[in-house]
């Protein structure tokens, strides 16, 4: 039976260039415990995008490498619109291991702010 550990993040406001908003950290450390225990991983299980700004934004969220927002990694919204003074939740069990980088971007600066929950595991 998994030991996993709820976890939440941010609340963090969303910029409008591809930023890291979650990673997986690893394990390092330690006497005698080589080889066990290494890495950690994240289950998201609620993301929720609010926007605090009296007009409409859009946000963009990825799974992929460090601060990307390659083609094809796309997650959650692609340039999704966020009514005026409303948000949008996500839920759902999403894996990210170490080599994963939740990352996003807004419409435009500090309009967007992300916040979730989910669970920290170790491998």
């Amino acid at each position: 039976m998994a030991a996993n550990k709820i976890l939440r993040f941010g609340p963090v406001a969303l910029g409008t260039s591809a930023a890291n908003i979650i990673n997986p950290p690893t394990l390092t450390g330690g006497t005698g415990l080589a080889g066990t225990n290494t890495n950690t991983y994240v289950v998201l299980k609620h993301i929720r995008i609010v926007n605090k700004t009296a007009s409409a934004a859009t946000f963009s969220l990825y799974i992929g490498a460090t601060g990307a927002s390659a083609a094809g990694t796309e997650f959650m919204g692609n340039a999704t619109s966020v009514a005026a003074n409303s948000y949008v939740d996500w839920y759902g069990q999403v894996r990210l291991d170490v080599a994963d980088f939740l990352t996003g971007l807004a419409s435009a600066g500090t309009t967007l702010t992300i916040e979730g929950e989910g669970e920290i595991g170790v491998v």
